[in-house]
């Protein structure tokens, strides 16, 4: 069964579908750089290495000490890992699919 997001509208179909043709790190460097300010593309990096390490069971004070993200965003983060819409879950898996032909 399809996910159906509550968040769903045209104008975000043509972003995901522009985020979707990015083929390579440069065009991701290029677009993001370009819709995003220095600070939004932070603070996106920042939850997603939030997600990954409480993923791998850190303590909400480790994660706070290696990404200074405060214990209300990595809070909101875990509500996301427990009870949201598994976006946080599955890249985190594909990503770790593919680390090991990238290490190679």
């Amino acid at each position: 069964m399809a996910y159906e997001s509550k968040l769903k509208r045209d104008d975000i179909d043509q972003l995901f579908d522009a985020v979707l043709t990015l083929e390579n790190r440069e065009d991701c460097y290029r677009f993001f750089e370009d819709i995003c300010t220095i600070n939004e593309i932070h603070a996106i990096a920042q939850r997603l290495q939030v997600a990954k390490l409480l993923s791998e069971k850190k303590t909400y004070s480790e994660i706070e000490s290696i990404t200074n993200a405060s214990t209300a965003t990595i809070s909101r983060i875990n509500k996301c890992l427990m009870y949201g819409a598994d976006g946080y879950k599955r890249v985190l898996e594909r990503l770790a699919e593919e680390k090991p032909e990238k290490d190679e």
